[in-house]
Order: C-alpha cells, then structure tokens, then sequence
C-alpha cells in the first residue's frame, strides 16, 4: 500500500514539487531557526514567500504552525544546510503514503477481531479509496505548509485509532494524539474514542443486549472497574499532558502568554486580521459561510451565451468543492447495515461517529474554510474515521458504491493535477477577498 500510493502520489506531484523546495515552506524555516538556537526567524520571512502566513509580535517574525512536522524535517535541514536546499515537497510525499497504510492496518485490526465485517480485499479498496478517492490526494500532492500539516496529522490520527481500538495501547495512542495536537491542534477531539473504548473493556458485561449506546454508557459506567480504567485513561493522558506542556512553553516563551492552546494565527499578517480580532479564530459568525462550502460548492458553468469567456467548461472557486460532490461514498455513513442486530458493532459505530464530530464542528466555526483548495482539505482531520465507520457500516461495495467511489477518483485526480499546476487559471476562479463563495450574477 506504501509504494502504491507513493508512486502515485509522485507522479501527481510532478518534477518541480520533488526537485525544488516549495513557495511555502514554513516548517524548513522553522527547523532552520531551531538550529540557530532561536524560534525567530532571524532574517523575517523570505521574500518568495510574500509574507503569506507568517505572525509578527514585538517585532519579531515566527512561524505560526504548530511545530511537530517542522520536528521530522530537522535532521533533513541540517544535512541540506538551509532551507532552500531542502526539497520539502518531496519530504511531504514521502510522508504522505503512510496515511493509507496505516488505515489499511485499521481496517484490519477491525476485521481480525471481529468488529468489521469486510473481508481483506474489500479493506484494501476503502484504502486505496482513501488514498485517492478523497481530498487527501490532493493533499499529498501540495507539499507546502498547510497541507504538510494535515498529511503529518492524517498519518497520527490513523495510528491514534489503530492503538485506541480496544484500548490495547494507551500509551502510544496517546503519543500518536498528543503530536497530532502538535500539528493539527483539531485532532485532539478524537480523544473520545479511546476513553469509550477504556470505558468498555473495563466494564464487566453488560446484561440488557438490546440497550441502546446511551443505556450502554450508563451501564458500562456502573459496572466499571474504576482501577483498570483510571490507569488505562492516565496512560493515555501522560503523552497528551507533556505535548500541552510544550505549547504552554512555546507560548510563553514566544508570546509572554502561558497557555496550552495554540493562537499564534490572532498575530498573522494578513489581509484578513481585522475580522480575526474582531471576531475571534473560532466563532459562530464563521459558521454559515464554513457550511456553505463544506456541502454546498459546486463547480461554476458559464453563463447563458457567454460560453466563451471561459478557457474551461466550468470553473472551481478556490474556497474549494462540497465534501459530498468530491467524496459521494460519504453518504453509506448515513445507512450503516445490520447494526440493530450486533450491539458490538453499533456502539463502535456511535464511538467513533461521536468523535468524528468534535473535530468536524471545530473545524466549521474557524475563521476560514479551508480557503484555497480544491476540496473540503479540513476533513482529513477526521476522514480516517469515516473510513472505520464505512468498514464497520457493513454496505454492498458492489455497482453503486463502485460508481461513487470512481467519481471521487476522478474528481479528486483531476484536482490533483490542476491544483496551484499550470493549468490552474484555467480551472479556478481566484478570490483573495475570500467574500465570494457563490457564482456572482
């Protein structure tokens, strides 16, 4: 699965991507300032770099992106001896087909121990779907800062599940979460999977097997072995306690704020800061439009009798397509099959629906959706666990779940090798006030 999808990803991604270091890359000069001594970056932002995405604070310029993947690229920027010489797009693709490996040992662990229903062949589809049938193919491809991100955090978050099932590995399941917060601060709202599953193999049986989850949690809960549960959750914490502990430090030490929580993004220097401090990074006022994009963008047509101002047939905003239009195979999520019948099941099932959630509302109330893209890209926050939850759904994978699941292949294949590509002017329409979600009149 790794050199399958390594090989496609490289392709995808081009010369120019595995050659050259990116426009953005953010993390290099991170790692570059560590090496210094300093998490400053000593010269301000390289020019090439427009000074997109960089928080300036009592004159000082710093990198606002948690810091774990700018951890991994370090000994590659020592050796390269800066970060010009060091190809961070390619370091990306390498990393990027862990994250479909890594859900096919899931899908896995679920069938091997009776929890999925799908057979081997069936879970290295879902995998090569995941791969290249949702928005984490574009993803891969990017190699720049944002999307650096979300690769290193997809490939956490699926080891956080592989190691939370059951509960069978507190401690790695928490040091999986613990750098994913320190990459991609959302997925930390996964956590409830591992405490409900903890909560489950330290509870004796449950005698009502047609309780629903909600009566389960309640029985479960009175018939927990406090002990086995308090240290299987402690466990878990300790990993997730120290990674606050270095935001708190960082925080501290950068911004004179001792806090666990990540708001270097309220110092960026963009043209968008007023509406940030006015409003907050995270707030109800950015719901609409955030859901609005999320199930709602569709490509653009040309208008009526103006085919021809249009190099393309359609054109996508770069605020990015609906989730739904780019991954239809979501919609098994809603008619999962047999539950009823395998109380293991469903409340896996609720499990991991519930923690899917957390991070999917978060993710809707930030101050942007996600803005250029070519798809919803904050759903690779959660989107492994909607694999586990299409495995455990227990859905024929046969002529119209293969006719969704070749859409979003197309579809995301295409996004792929347009995306910020030469044909890019072709196909997307630019907004940099980011106010245009919708086909003006």
């Amino acid at each position: 699965m790794y050199v399958a999808c390594l090989v496609v990803f490289a392709v995808l991604a081009g010369p120019q991507r595995l050659t050259q270091h990116t426009q953005y890359n953010h993390y290099a000069h991170l790692a570059d300032a560590w090496l210094h001594g300093r998490q400053d970056l000593a010269h301000g932002p390289p020019a090439y770099a427009q000074n997109n995405d960089f928080a300036e604070f009592n004159g000082k310029t710093y990198i606002s992106f948690p810091p774990f993947p700018a951890a991994l690229m370090l000994p590659l920027v020592k050796l390269a001896g800066s970060p010009e010489n060091f190809r961070d797009g390619q370091f990306v693709v390498w990393l990027a087909a862990l994250a479909p490996a890594f859900v096919l040992l899931v899908l896995e662990k679920l069938r091997r121990t009776g929890r999925s229903t799908r057979t081997e062949r069936e879970n290295v589809v879902l995998s090569l779907i995941f791969a290249f049938g949702t928005v984490y193919l574009f993803t891969a491809v990017e190699g720049t800062v944002w999307f650096a991100a979300l690769v290193v955090g997809t490939s956490l978050s699926a080891l956080y599940v592989l190691w939370a099932l059951d509960a069978e590995r507190p401690v790695l399941a928490g040091v999986a979460l613990g750098l994913a917060y320190l990459t991609r601060p959302s997925v930390l709202l996964l956590a409830p999977l591992f405490v409900l599953e903890a909560l489950r193999v330290s509870s004796d049986p449950v005698e009502d097997a047609g309780a629903g989850p909600i009566l389960r949690t309640i029985q479960m809960g009175a018939r927990v072995r406090i002990g086995t549960f308090a240290r299987l959750c402690s466990r878990f914490a300790a990993p997730i306690v120290v990674a606050f502990g270095i935001v708190t430090w960082t925080n501290w030490t950068r911004y004179h704020r001792a806090s666990p929580l990540y708001f270097d993004h309220e110092f960026l220097t963009v043209g968008w800061h007023a509406r940030m401090l006015r409003w907050g990074l995270f707030g109800y006022h950015f719901l609409a439009k955030n859901l609005g994009v999320s199930l709602t963008s569709l490509p653009w047509l040309p208008p009526k009798g103006d085919a021809h101002s249009f190099v393309a047939p359609f054109k996508i905003n770069e605020h990015g397509l609906a989730l739904w239009f780019t991954t239809p195979l979501y919609f098994w999520l809603l008619w999962p099959k047999g539950l009823d019948r395998d109380r293991g099941r469903q409340w896996l099932y609720a499990a991991v629906a519930l923690s899917a959630a957390l991070p999917a509302a978060l993710d809707l109330f930030y101050q942007n959706p996600g803005w250029r893209q070519f798809g919803y890209r904050f759903s690779n926050d959660y989107a492994v666990l909607l694999f586990v939850l299409l495995a455990i759904g227990g859905r024929s994978m046969r002529t119209l779940f293969g006719v969704a699941a070749v859409w979003g292949i197309a579809w995301h294949v295409f996004g792929a090798e347009t995306f910020d590509k030469t044909q890019f002017d072709s196909f997307y329409f630019r907004d940099g006030s980011q106010t245009i979600v919708y086909q003006p009149d």
